[in-house]
């Protein structure tokens, strides 16, 4: 694993890049110490379970009843 100075990581950050997307991490060192790694980033895939929210949402019977007043608001006075 190699270990690059904070100024070299900013001068080559590119070229470190390239090299975590190969597989091969980089750390970077403040005064010859790690302080950070660079890994290739994975995004976990969630799976999704159908139902989850069934029983925990109400909708009104009439919810999609129209209403005078908002009809006003968004198409004004006819």
């Amino acid at each position: 694993m190699e270990i690059v100075n904070i100024h070299q990581a900013k001068t080559h950050l590119s070229k470190l890049i390239a090299q975590v997307e190969k597989g091969k991490p980089v750390v970077i060192g403040k005064s010859g110490k790690p302080v950070a790694k660079i890994t290739p980033y994975i995004e976990k895939k969630v799976t999704r379970k159908p139902g989850a929210w069934k029983g925990k949402v109400w909708v009104s019977p009439n919810f999609d009843d129209e209403d005078p007043e908002i009809n006003k608001l968004f198409y004004g006075e006819k």
